[in-house]
């Protein structure tokens, strides 16, 4: 069968279907299945259930003619074989016969060029309200007159018989390139349809289409300068690209073609724990009636959420679409970044607190992905700890890391009026428990600097990893901008400073093969320490 056809099975054998529900049906129908409850800010309020985050260990890719020589096959995209996966799919499509089923139709990317037109079926009404604030919203004559490409299927109750279907265990997420087709099971957490996309995206958009894939937020000036902010989780990536002064493109998920930058999406899907109006507004603010919250605890008595509450997970979440933000773009577009900022938070504070990257460079932190854990954030963890993960996304790249810096350092070469900028939201004077948090006001003003070309002046090499450090930041104290100095002990911050350099390199080991000399070269030189 095909998407269609199969799409039109699962209609046909379900007991009720409930197409293209607007948010207030949807909401009543996850209250009248128990779903869910209203918290006092008006969201709806749901469990997961089992799973409340992603099972990257239970994430497959089919291996098939299309993704056989294509895929970089290993931990992140583990093969699955093209026959299980079509048993699976007729064992799914059988379990969900006689149930309710939400069916959504919608598009994934802002760029009528590239986009996706998909069909996202549910068990779950909250399921499906995720995946309309998620996914762009096409109008009834686009439903009516453009044909559906992939499809998604979520279905949370059925569970693999690992033995039988090639499994790791009862839950997982296939993706069939050659089918188009997502196939979820036995996990409820709606970050598994969402990331589904993105890992399609990944593939199609660099293999097919020659765009590049990325994983970062993304605004745009007054001027219609584009920036584009890549970051792990706790480097600061939503917080310093929510500019007042700025709109947003998006917070997540962007291509950059020919024409410029396009957001995958039609909403955010954004982290609740120790949520604050003063710390993040944006958020706090979007928390109204139609978001979704996924796995918040209530204050006693009350539905009130404790967002500090951490006893269910510490991914608590929020889907709302973007229009529930106020200074947004639309239609979620923009030219090709001017200014691109890479924000690490160093716990070992080497890395100086913006510099500037030659392409070699900035193909290399791409590739790298580094930002560190800090004592404490996890068990184990007693000093930093080093995260490596290419691209700011590894677990969602289905192809080798170098294919996307090798694009990345081609759009630089052919624009080199664009800056890429290496921001060190993380310590300073001394690593994690001897130094100090980077004020966000100092990082704020630095990125300021960059974005209104004011950061033009004399510049510094790091001595190691060959960044270009500026000597000089309207509000920042100077002595800042070169981490070296703000050590008391320089002996000190020079052994950090080669400890980090080593497991630079050390991760860089398996990267080598398909990196080109430019990559390799800009690699830290441990031996120009001290």
């Amino acid at each position: 069968m095909n998407n269609i056809e199969i799409i039109a099975s699962i209609k046909n054998h379900a007991q009720t279907v409930f197409e293209n529900l607007t948010t207030d049906e949807l909401v009543a129908k996850a209250l009248e299945r128990n779903e869910g409850r209203i918290t006092s800010q008006g969201a709806l309020a749901a469990d997961t259930g089992e799973f409340t985050g992603r099972s990257p260990k239970d994430k497959f890719l089919v291996n098939d003619a299309q993704t056989a020589d294509s895929a970089w096959w290993g931990a992140v995209n583990q093969p699955f074989e093209e026959a299980k996966f079509d048993a699976l799919l007729n064992k799914v499509m059988k379990h969900m016969e006689g149930k309710e089923i939400f069916v959504r139709h919608a598009f994934a990317c802002a760029d009528p060029k590239n986009r996706l037109n998909i069909q996202v079926v549910t068990e779950s009404a909250y399921q499906n309200l995720f995946a309309k604030h998620l996914f762009l919203r096409p109008s009834a004559e686009e439903i009516a007159t453009q044909p559906t490409e992939w499809i998604i299927v979520a279905s949370p109750s059925f569970h693999a018989d690992p033995a039988v279907d090639g499994t790791r265990q009862h839950n997982f997420t296939m993706v069939s390139v050659s089918r188009k087709i997502i196939l979820i099971g036995g996990s409820g957490y709606t970050g598994e349809i969402k990331k589904g996309i993105f890992s399609v995206l990944n593939y199609i958009l660099p293999h097919e289409r020659n765009v590049l894939s990325m994983h970062c937020s993304a605004n745009i000036g007054v001027n219609g300068d584009t920036a584009l902010f890549f970051g792990l989780s706790g480097t600061g990536k939503t917080t310093l690209s929510a500019d007042p002064n700025r709109k947003l493109i998006g917070d997540d998920e962007h291509g950059w073609s020919d024409t410029g930058v396009f957001n995958f999406e039609g909403g955010c899907y954004a982290k609740c724990v120790n949520l604050t109006e003063e710390k993040e507004p944006q958020i706090w603010h979007a928390i109204k009636h139609g978001a979704l919250v996924e796995n918040v605890r209530f204050f006693e008595g009350s539905d009130v959420v404790n967002y500090d509450d951490i006893s269910v997970t510490e991914n608590t979440r929020v889907a709302y679409p973007i229009d529930y933000i106020d200074n947004i773009a639309v239609p979620s577009v923009g030219d090709a970044p001017k200014n691109i900022f890479f924000l690490t938070a160093d716990a070992f504070g080497v890395l100086p607190p913006i510099s500037k990257l030659n392409p070699g460079q900035a193909m290399y932190q791409f590739i790298s992905g580094y930002t560190a854990k800090v004592a404490g954030t996890e068990a184990g963890v007693t000093e930093p700890q080093a995260t490596f993960s290419s691209c700011f996304g590894q677990v969602f790249l289905p192809l080798h890391p170098t294919v996307y810096a090798k694009m990345l350092g081609e759009k630089l070469s052919a624009s080199p009026e664009i800056n890429v900028w290496l921001v060190n939201t993380g310590w300073s004077g001394g690593g994690y428990g001897v130094g100090s948090r980077m004020k966000l006001s100092y990082t704020r003003a630095m990125i300021t600097a960059a974005l209104e070309g004011k950061l033009t002046g004399d510049f510094t090499a790091h001595p190691v990893f060959g960044m270009m450090m500026p000597n000089a930041c309207e509000g920042v104290p100077s002595e800042l901008l070169h981490p070296r100095n703000t050590w008391a002990d320089k002996e000190a911050y020079d052994k950090q400073c080669e400890k980090l350099a080593h497991l630079f390199n050390d991760n860089f080991k398996k990267f080598e093969d398909g990196a080109s000399d430019e990559i390799k070269n800009a690699a830290p030189k441990v031996s120009a320490v001290g």
